[in-house]
Protein backbone atom coordinates (compact mmCIF):
# COMPACT_ATOMS: atom_id res chain seq x y z
CA UNK A 1 0.00 0.00 0.00
CA UNK A 2 1.50 3.30 -1.32
CA UNK A 3 1.56 5.73 1.95
CA UNK A 4 -0.02 8.82 -0.58
CA UNK A 5 0.25 12.49 0.25
CA UNK A 6 -2.30 13.31 2.68
CA UNK A 7 -4.88 15.82 2.29
CA UNK A 8 -6.70 16.36 5.60
CA UNK A 9 -9.63 15.42 6.84
CA UNK A 10 -12.80 15.55 4.30
CA UNK A 11 -16.33 16.80 6.17
CA UNK A 12 -19.27 16.73 2.81
CA UNK A 13 -16.89 18.29 1.03
CA UNK A 14 -14.92 20.31 2.76
CA UNK A 15 -11.16 19.11 3.49
CA UNK A 16 -9.13 19.91 7.18
CA UNK A 17 -5.54 20.86 5.26
CA UNK A 18 -2.91 20.19 7.87
CA UNK A 19 0.47 21.70 8.43
CA UNK A 20 3.37 20.95 10.58
CA UNK A 21 3.82 24.11 11.75
CA UNK A 22 -0.17 24.99 11.42
CA UNK A 23 -1.78 27.39 8.67
CA UNK A 24 -0.24 30.41 9.41
CA UNK A 25 3.03 28.57 7.64
CA UNK A 26 1.42 29.47 4.12
CA UNK A 27 2.54 32.63 3.65
CA UNK A 28 3.58 34.13 0.49
CA UNK A 29 2.98 36.75 -2.02
CA UNK A 30 0.08 37.63 -4.40
CA UNK A 31 0.37 35.92 -8.34
CA UNK A 32 2.86 36.41 -10.63
CA UNK A 33 1.39 39.40 -12.22
CA UNK A 34 1.18 41.38 -8.52
CA UNK A 35 2.99 44.46 -7.50
CA UNK A 36 6.01 44.30 -5.03
CA UNK A 37 4.21 46.19 -2.93
CA UNK A 38 1.71 43.44 -2.30
CA UNK A 39 0.91 42.18 1.54
CA UNK A 40 1.85 38.81 1.62
CA UNK A 41 -1.35 36.03 0.89
CA UNK A 42 -2.09 33.31 3.68
CA UNK A 43 -4.14 30.62 3.64
CA UNK A 44 -6.77 31.02 6.15
CA UNK A 45 -9.31 28.69 8.34
CA UNK A 46 -12.35 29.18 6.25
CA UNK A 47 -12.83 26.96 3.61
CA UNK A 48 -13.52 28.15 -0.27
CA UNK A 49 -17.21 28.68 -1.62
CA UNK A 50 -18.38 26.01 -4.08
CA UNK A 51 -17.71 28.45 -6.78
CA UNK A 52 -14.15 29.12 -5.61
CA UNK A 53 -13.61 25.76 -5.38
CA UNK A 54 -14.22 24.70 -8.87
CA UNK A 55 -13.09 28.15 -10.60
CA UNK A 56 -9.61 27.24 -8.54
CA UNK A 57 -9.08 23.74 -9.61
CA UNK A 58 -10.07 25.12 -13.46
CA UNK A 59 -8.06 27.45 -13.92
CA UNK A 60 -4.90 25.50 -12.18
CA UNK A 61 -5.61 22.80 -14.56
CA UNK A 62 -6.02 24.75 -17.37
CA UNK A 63 -2.44 26.26 -16.96
CA UNK A 64 -0.82 23.29 -15.99
CA UNK A 65 -2.35 21.65 -19.35
CA UNK A 66 -1.96 24.54 -21.86
CA UNK A 67 2.35 23.94 -20.47
CA UNK A 68 1.91 27.83 -19.07
CA UNK A 69 3.80 26.23 -15.30
CA UNK A 70 4.46 29.77 -14.04
CA UNK A 71 1.22 30.52 -13.95
CA UNK A 72 0.01 27.26 -12.44
CA UNK A 73 2.16 27.32 -9.90
CA UNK A 74 0.84 30.93 -9.01
CA UNK A 75 -1.98 29.29 -8.26
CA UNK A 76 -1.63 26.45 -5.64
CA UNK A 77 -0.67 27.93 -1.98
CA UNK A 78 3.08 26.96 -2.63
CA UNK A 79 4.70 28.57 -5.63
CA UNK A 80 8.12 27.44 -5.22
CA UNK A 81 7.21 23.10 -4.61
CA UNK A 82 4.71 23.31 -7.35
CA UNK A 83 7.07 24.86 -9.99
CA UNK A 84 9.80 22.16 -9.35
CA UNK A 85 7.23 19.27 -9.85
CA UNK A 86 5.10 20.61 -12.47
CA UNK A 87 8.85 21.38 -14.53
CA UNK A 88 9.96 17.76 -13.62
CA UNK A 89 6.44 15.81 -14.95
CA UNK A 90 6.81 18.04 -18.07
CA UNK A 91 10.60 17.06 -18.12
CA UNK A 92 10.95 13.59 -16.77
CA UNK A 93 7.45 12.22 -18.08
CA UNK A 94 7.46 14.43 -20.98
CA UNK A 95 3.78 14.00 -22.70
CA UNK A 96 3.51 15.44 -25.83
CA UNK A 97 -0.40 16.38 -25.21
CA UNK A 98 -2.19 16.59 -21.48
CA UNK A 99 -5.60 17.19 -21.31
CA UNK A 100 -7.57 17.97 -17.49
CA UNK A 101 -10.85 18.04 -17.35
CA UNK A 102 -12.39 19.25 -13.92
CA UNK A 103 -14.68 16.64 -12.49
CA UNK A 104 -16.52 17.97 -9.40
CA UNK A 105 -15.98 17.69 -5.77
CA UNK A 106 -14.39 14.14 -4.66
CA UNK A 107 -15.24 12.15 -2.10
CA UNK A 108 -12.79 10.63 0.75
CA UNK A 109 -13.76 7.27 -0.12
CA UNK A 110 -12.55 8.22 -3.50
CA UNK A 111 -9.22 9.65 -2.79
CA UNK A 112 -8.30 6.93 -0.80
CA UNK A 113 -8.94 4.10 -3.05
CA UNK A 114 -6.69 6.24 -5.43
CA UNK A 115 -3.56 6.84 -3.57
CA UNK A 116 -3.97 3.56 -1.37
CA UNK A 117 -4.67 4.88 2.14
CA UNK A 118 -7.35 4.34 4.83
CA UNK A 119 -10.28 6.68 4.56
CA UNK A 120 -9.64 9.03 7.61
CA UNK A 121 -12.32 8.60 10.28
CA UNK A 122 -11.30 12.08 12.33
CA UNK A 123 -8.40 14.73 12.30
CA UNK A 124 -5.25 13.05 12.82
CA UNK A 125 -2.55 15.37 10.85
CA UNK A 126 -1.39 15.83 7.32
CA UNK A 127 1.47 16.67 5.87
CA UNK A 128 3.30 20.27 4.72
CA UNK A 129 4.65 20.38 0.98
CA UNK A 130 8.10 21.27 0.35
CA UNK A 131 10.30 21.47 -2.35
CA UNK A 132 12.38 18.12 -2.61
CA UNK A 133 16.16 17.48 -4.55
CA UNK A 134 14.18 14.89 -6.67
CA UNK A 135 12.21 17.46 -9.02
CA UNK A 136 8.69 16.84 -6.86
CA UNK A 137 7.23 18.25 -4.24
CA UNK A 138 8.67 16.11 -0.49
CA UNK A 139 6.42 15.80 2.16
CA UNK A 140 7.82 15.82 5.67
CA UNK A 141 5.68 14.46 7.88
CA UNK A 142 4.98 14.96 11.30
CA UNK A 143 3.53 12.99 13.80
CA UNK A 144 1.67 15.46 15.85
CA UNK A 145 0.92 18.28 13.26
CA UNK A 146 -0.89 21.37 14.34
CA UNK A 147 -4.65 21.70 12.53
CA UNK A 148 -5.00 24.07 9.78
CA UNK A 149 -7.41 25.10 7.33
CA UNK A 150 -10.51 23.76 5.67
CA UNK A 151 -10.33 23.04 1.67
CA UNK A 152 -12.66 21.55 -0.86
CA UNK A 153 -11.02 18.42 -2.14
CA UNK A 154 -11.68 18.31 -6.43
CA UNK A 155 -11.17 15.67 -8.86
CA UNK A 156 -10.54 15.73 -12.50
CA UNK A 157 -9.53 13.69 -15.35
CA UNK A 158 -6.03 13.46 -16.67
CA UNK A 159 -5.20 12.49 -20.57
CA UNK A 160 -1.31 12.15 -21.58
CA UNK A 161 -0.48 11.05 -24.82
CA UNK A 162 2.92 10.66 -25.68
CA UNK A 163 4.75 10.60 -28.89
CA UNK A 164 5.33 7.34 -31.37
CA UNK A 165 1.85 6.04 -30.37
CA UNK A 166 -1.10 5.75 -30.13
CA UNK A 167 -1.52 5.00 -26.81
CA UNK A 168 -2.76 7.50 -24.23
CA UNK A 169 -2.68 7.70 -20.30
CA UNK A 170 -6.03 8.08 -18.60
CA UNK A 171 -5.92 8.26 -14.81
CA UNK A 172 -8.13 10.00 -11.59
CA UNK A 173 -6.53 13.29 -10.41
CA UNK A 174 -6.94 15.14 -7.24
CA UNK A 175 -6.40 18.49 -5.42
CA UNK A 176 -7.33 20.41 -2.89
CA UNK A 177 -8.65 23.62 -3.01
CA UNK A 178 -8.13 26.13 0.31
CA UNK A 179 -8.98 30.18 0.52
CA UNK A 180 -6.53 32.77 0.48
CA UNK A 181 -6.02 35.96 2.76
CA UNK A 182 -6.97 37.84 -0.45
CA UNK A 183 -10.47 35.65 -0.41
CA UNK A 184 -8.87 33.71 -3.82
CA UNK A 185 -8.79 30.24 -4.00
CA UNK A 186 -5.93 28.05 -4.69
CA UNK A 187 -4.67 25.22 -5.00
CA UNK A 188 -3.00 23.20 -1.72
CA UNK A 189 0.64 21.81 -2.85
CA UNK A 190 0.93 18.07 -2.61
CA UNK A 191 2.75 15.80 -4.72
CA UNK A 192 -0.73 13.79 -5.34
CA UNK A 193 -1.66 16.64 -7.58
CA UNK A 194 0.51 15.13 -10.10
CA UNK A 195 -0.37 11.64 -9.61
CA UNK A 196 -2.46 10.00 -6.11
CA UNK A 197 0.37 7.42 -5.89
CA UNK A 198 3.16 10.00 -5.50
CA UNK A 199 4.20 11.39 -2.32
CA UNK A 200 6.93 12.44 -0.40
CA UNK A 201 10.74 12.60 -2.15
CA UNK A 202 9.29 9.72 -4.66
CA UNK A 203 10.06 10.76 -8.52
CA UNK A 204 7.72 10.27 -11.34
CA UNK A 205 9.05 9.59 -15.01
CA UNK A 206 9.04 7.64 -18.18
CA UNK A 207 11.81 4.85 -17.52
CA UNK A 208 12.76 1.63 -19.88
CA UNK A 209 11.43 -0.89 -18.81
CA UNK A 210 12.14 -5.25 -19.77
CA UNK A 211 9.84 -8.29 -19.94
CA UNK A 212 11.08 -10.60 -17.44
CA UNK A 213 12.50 -13.86 -18.57
CA UNK A 214 10.36 -16.01 -20.67
CA UNK A 215 11.38 -19.22 -18.80
CA UNK A 216 14.89 -20.28 -17.12
CA UNK A 217 16.32 -22.76 -19.06
CA UNK A 218 19.81 -24.89 -18.50
CA UNK A 219 23.09 -24.56 -19.97
CA UNK A 220 21.15 -27.32 -23.20
CA UNK A 221 18.21 -24.23 -23.88
CA UNK A 222 15.76 -26.99 -22.30
CA UNK A 223 13.35 -25.87 -19.52
CA UNK A 224 14.70 -26.08 -16.23
CA UNK A 225 13.75 -29.05 -13.67
CA UNK A 226 14.88 -29.82 -9.81
CA UNK A 227 12.73 -29.87 -7.06
CA UNK A 228 15.88 -28.52 -5.24
CA UNK A 229 15.83 -25.35 -7.79
CA UNK A 230 13.01 -23.58 -5.53
CA UNK A 231 11.16 -20.80 -7.26
CA UNK A 232 13.15 -18.69 -4.23
CA UNK A 233 16.16 -19.80 -5.09
CA UNK A 234 16.09 -19.19 -8.60
CA UNK A 235 14.26 -15.63 -8.23
CA UNK A 236 17.06 -15.07 -5.82
CA UNK A 237 19.42 -16.05 -8.89
CA UNK A 238 18.18 -14.25 -10.92
CA UNK A 239 17.95 -11.27 -9.48
CA UNK A 240 21.53 -11.63 -8.11
CA UNK A 241 22.73 -12.06 -11.59
CA UNK A 242 21.06 -8.97 -12.99
CA UNK A 243 23.18 -6.94 -10.13
CA UNK A 244 26.55 -8.69 -10.90
CA UNK A 245 26.82 -9.33 -14.83
CA UNK A 246 27.85 -6.86 -16.84
CA UNK A 247 25.70 -4.63 -18.72
CA UNK A 248 24.68 -6.16 -22.12
CA UNK A 249 25.05 -3.58 -24.51
CA UNK A 250 22.16 -4.52 -26.77
CA UNK A 251 19.67 -4.57 -24.18
CA UNK A 252 18.22 -1.16 -25.33
CA UNK A 253 16.61 -3.19 -28.05
CA UNK A 254 14.34 -4.90 -26.21
CA UNK A 255 13.71 -2.03 -24.26
CA UNK A 256 9.84 -0.89 -23.61
CA UNK A 257 8.87 2.78 -21.88
CA UNK A 258 6.63 3.62 -19.40
CA UNK A 259 5.72 5.96 -16.74
CA UNK A 260 6.73 5.02 -13.04
CA UNK A 261 7.36 6.51 -9.62
CA UNK A 262 11.16 5.42 -7.74
CA UNK A 263 11.69 5.38 -4.65
CA UNK A 264 15.59 6.82 -4.88
CA UNK A 265 16.05 5.66 -1.25
CA UNK A 266 14.83 2.15 -2.63
CA UNK A 267 12.72 1.80 0.21
CA UNK A 268 9.82 1.16 -2.00
CA UNK A 269 9.57 -0.86 -5.17
CA UNK A 270 8.89 1.28 -8.14
CA UNK A 271 5.56 1.30 -9.20
CA UNK A 272 4.68 1.24 -13.04
CA UNK A 273 1.63 3.13 -13.58
CA UNK A 274 1.29 2.98 -17.16
CA UNK A 275 3.22 1.34 -20.78
CA UNK A 276 4.00 3.41 -23.21
CA UNK A 277 5.63 1.21 -25.41
CA UNK A 278 5.32 -2.82 -24.50
CA UNK A 279 9.07 -4.21 -24.40
CA UNK A 280 10.08 -7.15 -26.61
CA UNK A 281 9.01 -10.87 -25.49
CA UNK A 282 12.02 -11.57 -22.46
CA UNK A 283 14.72 -13.83 -23.80
CA UNK A 284 15.30 -17.35 -21.68
CA UNK A 285 17.64 -17.03 -18.54
CA UNK A 286 20.22 -19.64 -19.25
CA UNK A 287 22.03 -21.07 -16.00
CA UNK A 288 25.02 -23.32 -16.22
CA UNK A 289 23.21 -26.19 -14.77
CA UNK A 290 22.47 -29.93 -16.79
CA UNK A 291 18.94 -31.18 -16.64
CA UNK A 292 20.35 -34.69 -17.17
CA UNK A 293 23.16 -34.61 -13.70
CA UNK A 294 20.08 -32.67 -12.31
CA UNK A 295 18.14 -35.14 -12.14
CA UNK A 296 21.00 -37.77 -11.20
CA UNK A 297 21.36 -35.06 -8.35
CA UNK A 298 17.72 -35.23 -7.31
CA UNK A 299 17.70 -38.69 -7.09
CA UNK A 300 20.33 -39.06 -5.14
CA UNK A 301 19.25 -37.47 -2.51
CA UNK A 302 15.56 -39.26 -2.85
CA UNK A 303 17.41 -42.42 -2.09
CA UNK A 304 18.91 -41.39 1.19
CA UNK A 305 15.49 -42.43 2.70
CA UNK A 306 15.27 -39.21 4.71
CA UNK A 307 18.65 -38.42 5.37
CA UNK A 308 19.34 -35.14 5.41
CA UNK A 309 22.19 -34.66 2.76
CA UNK A 310 23.23 -32.10 -0.25
CA UNK A 311 25.56 -32.62 -3.51
CA UNK A 312 26.94 -30.58 -5.86
CA UNK A 313 28.43 -30.95 -9.12
CA UNK A 314 31.32 -28.49 -10.75
CA UNK A 315 32.71 -28.33 -14.33
CA UNK A 316 36.42 -28.00 -13.03
CA UNK A 317 37.23 -26.08 -16.25
CA UNK A 318 34.92 -23.15 -16.29
CA UNK A 319 33.89 -23.58 -12.38
CA UNK A 320 30.19 -23.56 -13.99
CA UNK A 321 27.33 -25.48 -11.97
CA UNK A 322 26.03 -28.31 -13.40
CA UNK A 323 24.13 -29.66 -10.54
CA UNK A 324 23.58 -29.13 -7.04
CA UNK A 325 20.24 -30.94 -4.71
CA UNK A 326 19.20 -31.13 -1.27
CA UNK A 327 17.45 -33.31 1.02
CA UNK A 328 14.94 -32.25 2.21
CA UNK A 329 14.67 -30.16 -1.56
CA UNK A 330 12.56 -27.34 -0.34
CA UNK A 331 14.71 -26.72 2.84
CA UNK A 332 18.18 -24.77 3.10
CA UNK A 333 20.17 -24.53 0.34
CA UNK A 334 23.10 -26.53 2.47
CA UNK A 335 24.44 -27.48 -0.65
CA UNK A 336 25.83 -23.60 -0.32
CA UNK A 337 25.28 -22.72 2.95
CA UNK A 338 25.99 -25.96 4.91
CA UNK A 339 29.00 -25.53 7.12
CA UNK A 340 29.78 -29.27 8.70
CA UNK A 341 33.28 -30.19 9.43
CA UNK A 342 34.47 -32.54 6.58
CA UNK A 343 36.54 -34.98 7.68
CA UNK A 344 39.44 -36.49 5.81
CA UNK A 345 38.23 -34.84 2.63
CA UNK A 346 40.38 -32.39 4.11
CA UNK A 347 43.40 -34.21 3.81
CA UNK A 348 43.64 -33.11 -0.02
CA UNK A 349 44.08 -29.64 1.54
CA UNK A 350 46.88 -30.71 3.88
CA UNK A 351 48.04 -32.96 0.94
CA UNK A 352 48.82 -30.23 -1.01
CA UNK A 353 50.59 -28.42 1.96
CA UNK A 354 52.85 -31.36 2.71
CA UNK A 355 53.80 -31.87 -0.67
CA UNK A 356 54.35 -27.80 -1.37
CA UNK A 357 56.74 -28.36 1.75
CA UNK A 358 58.95 -30.99 -0.06
CA UNK A 359 57.43 -34.07 0.39
CA UNK A 360 56.48 -36.32 -2.34
CA UNK A 361 53.20 -39.71 -2.69
CA UNK A 362 56.57 -41.89 -2.52
CA UNK A 363 57.82 -40.43 1.04
CA UNK A 364 57.99 -42.61 3.94
CA UNK A 365 55.26 -41.10 6.68
CA UNK A 366 54.38 -43.66 9.65
CA UNK A 367 50.91 -44.55 9.82
CA UNK A 368 51.20 -45.21 14.22
CA UNK A 369 48.41 -46.50 16.59
CA UNK A 370 47.82 -42.74 18.36
CA UNK A 371 49.09 -39.17 17.18
CA UNK A 372 51.41 -37.85 19.10
CA UNK A 373 49.68 -34.53 19.99
CA UNK A 374 48.94 -33.97 23.42
CA UNK A 375 45.05 -34.89 23.38
CA UNK A 376 46.33 -38.15 20.98
CA UNK A 377 43.99 -39.38 17.79
CA UNK A 378 43.52 -43.08 17.02
CA UNK A 379 42.65 -44.29 13.41
CA UNK A 380 39.39 -45.62 12.80
CA UNK A 381 41.18 -49.01 11.82
CA UNK A 382 43.70 -51.26 14.73
CA UNK A 383 47.51 -51.54 14.12
CA UNK A 384 50.36 -49.89 13.13
CA UNK A 385 52.25 -49.20 10.14
CA UNK A 386 55.52 -47.88 10.25
CA UNK A 387 56.45 -48.46 6.52
CA UNK A 388 53.55 -46.53 4.85
CA UNK A 389 54.44 -43.70 2.17
CA UNK A 390 52.63 -40.56 2.10
CA UNK A 391 50.14 -42.15 -0.62
CA UNK A 392 49.45 -45.06 1.25
CA UNK A 393 48.46 -42.91 3.92
CA UNK A 394 46.47 -40.91 1.70
CA UNK A 395 44.60 -44.19 0.09
CA UNK A 396 43.41 -45.67 3.78
CA UNK A 397 42.88 -42.09 5.41
CA UNK A 398 45.50 -42.87 8.35
CA UNK A 399 44.65 -39.73 10.52
CA UNK A 400 47.97 -40.10 12.70
CA UNK A 401 50.38 -39.98 9.87
CA UNK A 402 48.66 -36.70 8.53
CA UNK A 403 48.64 -35.57 12.05
CA UNK A 404 52.02 -36.25 12.89
CA UNK A 405 53.87 -35.09 9.34
CA UNK A 406 51.75 -31.99 9.47
CA UNK A 407 52.65 -30.95 13.14
CA UNK A 408 56.65 -31.75 11.55
CA UNK A 409 56.26 -30.05 8.56
CA UNK A 410 54.05 -26.99 8.53
CA UNK A 411 53.41 -24.66 9.97
CA UNK A 412 50.13 -23.44 12.50
CA UNK A 413 49.05 -20.80 9.59
CA UNK A 414 50.28 -23.14 6.48
CA UNK A 415 46.88 -25.01 6.06
CA UNK A 416 44.53 -22.12 6.13
CA UNK A 417 46.62 -19.99 3.71
CA UNK A 418 46.86 -23.13 1.52
CA UNK A 419 43.41 -23.05 1.27
CA UNK A 420 43.01 -19.69 0.54
CA UNK A 421 45.54 -18.65 -2.00
CA UNK A 422 45.19 -22.08 -3.88
CA UNK A 423 41.63 -23.22 -3.33
CA UNK A 424 40.23 -19.72 -2.67
CA UNK A 425 38.30 -20.98 0.41
CA UNK A 426 37.82 -17.91 2.51
CA UNK A 427 37.42 -15.40 -0.22
CA UNK A 428 33.68 -14.04 -0.93
CA UNK A 429 32.55 -15.67 -3.80
CA UNK A 430 29.69 -14.44 -6.36
CA UNK A 431 27.97 -18.06 -7.63
CA UNK A 432 24.71 -16.01 -7.84
CA UNK A 433 22.92 -17.49 -4.83
CA UNK A 434 24.23 -17.34 -1.42
CA UNK A 435 27.16 -19.27 -0.45
CA UNK A 436 28.86 -19.79 2.83
CA UNK A 437 32.63 -20.01 2.88
CA UNK A 438 34.88 -22.55 3.61
CA UNK A 439 36.31 -22.00 7.60
CA UNK A 440 39.88 -22.90 8.59
CA UNK A 441 41.40 -21.72 11.53
CA UNK A 442 44.00 -19.45 10.31
CA UNK A 443 46.21 -19.98 13.90
CA UNK A 444 45.29 -22.65 15.70
CA UNK A 445 45.15 -22.02 19.34
CA UNK A 446 47.06 -25.45 19.92
CA UNK A 447 48.56 -28.70 18.98
CA UNK A 448 45.46 -29.93 19.16
CA UNK A 449 43.28 -28.14 16.84
CA UNK A 450 46.33 -27.62 15.03
CA UNK A 451 46.07 -31.93 14.74
CA UNK A 452 42.32 -31.51 14.07
CA UNK A 453 42.13 -29.19 11.24
CA UNK A 454 45.05 -31.59 9.28
CA UNK A 455 42.02 -34.38 9.32
CA UNK A 456 39.11 -31.54 8.34
CA UNK A 457 37.78 -31.81 12.62
CA UNK A 458 37.44 -29.25 14.75
CA UNK A 459 36.32 -26.15 13.78
CA UNK A 460 37.19 -26.82 10.41
CA UNK A 461 34.13 -26.34 8.57
CA UNK A 462 32.89 -27.05 4.17
CA UNK A 463 30.14 -27.61 2.48
CA UNK A 464 29.71 -29.69 -0.68
CA UNK A 465 29.90 -26.18 -2.81
CA UNK A 466 33.42 -25.58 -1.49
CA UNK A 467 35.13 -29.72 -1.29
CA UNK A 468 33.47 -29.87 -4.96
CA UNK A 469 35.68 -26.81 -5.78
CA UNK A 470 38.62 -28.09 -3.98
CA UNK A 471 38.73 -30.79 -6.14
CA UNK A 472 37.51 -29.35 -9.06
CA UNK A 473 40.94 -27.47 -8.87
CA UNK A 474 42.87 -30.46 -8.51
CA UNK A 475 41.46 -31.80 -11.90
CA UNK A 476 42.17 -28.72 -14.01
CA UNK A 477 45.06 -27.55 -12.08
CA UNK A 478 44.00 -24.32 -11.44
CA UNK A 479 40.69 -22.77 -9.25
CA UNK A 480 37.73 -21.84 -11.31
CA UNK A 481 35.41 -20.03 -8.71
CA UNK A 482 31.97 -21.74 -8.99
CA UNK A 483 29.20 -19.77 -10.92
CA UNK A 484 25.63 -20.83 -11.43
CA UNK A 485 25.19 -18.25 -14.54
CA UNK A 486 27.80 -17.92 -17.04
CA UNK A 487 29.64 -14.36 -17.27
CA UNK A 488 29.23 -13.67 -13.78
CA UNK A 489 32.69 -12.29 -11.94
CA UNK A 490 35.08 -15.21 -10.64
CA UNK A 491 37.23 -14.50 -7.60
CA UNK A 492 40.94 -15.82 -8.38
CA UNK A 493 42.91 -17.48 -6.44
CA UNK A 494 46.29 -15.98 -4.90
CA UNK A 495 48.34 -18.66 -6.90
CA UNK A 496 47.85 -21.49 -8.91
CA UNK A 497 48.91 -25.09 -7.74
CA UNK A 498 51.98 -25.95 -9.55
CA UNK A 499 51.70 -28.45 -12.22
CA UNK A 500 53.74 -31.06 -10.79
CA UNK A 501 51.66 -30.94 -7.08
CA UNK A 502 48.27 -31.53 -8.73
CA UNK A 503 49.52 -34.26 -11.07
CA UNK A 504 50.80 -36.07 -7.91
CA UNK A 505 47.43 -34.94 -6.23
CA UNK A 506 45.22 -36.43 -9.20
CA UNK A 507 47.42 -39.68 -8.83
CA UNK A 508 47.00 -40.11 -4.91
CA UNK A 509 43.36 -39.74 -5.70
CA UNK A 510 43.11 -42.24 -8.49
CA UNK A 511 45.61 -44.83 -6.28
CA UNK A 512 42.72 -44.32 -3.70
CA UNK A 513 39.72 -44.64 -6.29
CA UNK A 514 41.53 -48.07 -7.48
CA UNK A 515 42.69 -49.78 -4.50
CA UNK A 516 42.44 -47.11 -1.39
CA UNK A 517 38.79 -46.61 0.95
CA UNK A 518 37.10 -45.34 -2.22
CA UNK A 519 37.27 -48.39 -4.53
CA UNK A 520 34.10 -50.18 -3.56
CA UNK A 521 32.09 -47.29 -5.06
CA UNK A 522 34.40 -46.32 -7.70
CA UNK A 523 34.40 -49.92 -9.05
CA UNK A 524 33.77 -49.29 -12.93
CA UNK A 525 34.34 -45.45 -13.27
CA UNK A 526 38.65 -45.06 -12.25
CA UNK A 527 39.84 -44.21 -15.71
CA UNK A 528 41.00 -40.36 -15.84
CA UNK A 529 39.24 -39.93 -12.10
CA UNK A 530 40.19 -39.63 -8.27
CA UNK A 531 38.18 -40.01 -4.69
CA UNK A 532 38.72 -38.98 -1.33
CA UNK A 533 36.32 -40.08 0.91
CA UNK A 534 35.49 -38.50 4.69
CA UNK A 535 33.57 -39.37 8.02
CA UNK A 536 33.29 -36.62 10.54
CA UNK A 537 32.83 -37.05 13.83
CA UNK A 538 29.67 -35.03 15.49
CA UNK A 539 29.58 -34.36 19.22
CA UNK A 540 26.42 -35.95 20.86
CA UNK A 541 26.29 -37.77 17.81
CA UNK A 542 26.32 -41.81 17.92
CA UNK A 543 27.05 -42.03 13.64
CA UNK A 544 29.49 -39.71 11.83
CA UNK A 545 28.67 -37.72 8.69
CA UNK A 546 29.46 -39.01 5.80
CA UNK A 547 31.54 -37.04 3.01
CA UNK A 548 32.67 -38.37 -0.41
CA UNK A 549 34.50 -36.08 -2.91
CA UNK A 550 35.52 -37.23 -6.69
CA UNK A 551 36.22 -36.51 -10.19
CA UNK A 552 36.21 -37.89 -13.75
CA UNK A 553 37.15 -36.17 -16.59
CA UNK A 554 35.53 -32.63 -16.55
CA UNK A 555 33.84 -33.35 -13.61
CA UNK A 556 34.21 -33.16 -10.03
CA UNK A 557 31.65 -33.64 -7.56
CA UNK A 558 31.34 -33.77 -3.62
CA UNK A 559 28.32 -34.70 -1.31
CA UNK A 560 27.60 -35.14 2.53
CA UNK A 561 24.97 -36.69 4.71
CA UNK A 562 24.23 -36.09 7.83
CA UNK A 563 24.67 -39.29 9.99
CA UNK A 564 25.20 -41.38 6.99
CA UNK A 565 28.47 -43.42 8.67
CA UNK A 566 31.64 -43.78 6.45
CA UNK A 567 32.10 -42.29 2.94
CA UNK A 568 31.53 -45.04 1.34
CA UNK A 569 28.08 -45.70 3.02
CA UNK A 570 26.43 -42.95 2.21
CA UNK A 571 27.96 -39.97 0.31
CA UNK A 572 30.32 -42.45 -2.27
CA UNK A 573 27.11 -43.96 -4.06
CA UNK A 574 25.59 -40.43 -4.65
CA UNK A 575 28.82 -39.22 -6.22
CA UNK A 576 29.46 -41.79 -7.64
CA UNK A 577 25.85 -41.64 -10.00
CA UNK A 578 26.47 -37.86 -10.75
CA UNK A 579 29.91 -39.46 -12.04
CA UNK A 580 28.11 -42.20 -13.82
CA UNK A 581 25.55 -40.24 -15.86
CA UNK A 582 28.18 -37.20 -16.82
CA UNK A 583 29.55 -39.98 -19.10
Amino acid sequence: MRSGAKIGIITGVSVVVLAGGGYGAYSLMGGSESGSGDKPRTVVADPPSADQAASGAKDFLAAWASGDIAKAASLTDDPAAATTALTAFKTQVKPSALTLTPAGPATPQAFASATGTPSPAKPTGAASASPSATGTAGASDSPSPAPGPTGVLMGFKARAEFEGTSRVWDYNGFLNVVKMSDNTPAVHWAPSVIHPHLSGNETIATQQVFAPPSTLVDRNGKALQGASLTPALMASLQDNARKLLPPDPNKDQDAGSAVVITDPSGKTAADKLFTIVEPKPGKPFKVTIDNTLQAAAEKAMTDLGGKQGSIVAIEPSTGQVLAFANAPATGQNRAFTGLLAPGSTMKIVTSTALLEAGLSPDSPVACPEKSSNPVAIPNDFPGAYPDYTLQKDFMVSCNTAFINQGLTSLKPETLAGTAKDVYGIGQEWKTGLPNADGRIPATPGSKDEQAMNYIGQGKVQMNPLAMASITATVQSGSFKQPILVAGLPQQQAARQISPDVAAKLRAMMNATAVGGTASQVMAGITDNAGAKTGSAEVQGASTTNSWFTAFRGNLAVAAEVQGGGHGVDAAGPAVASLLKAGH
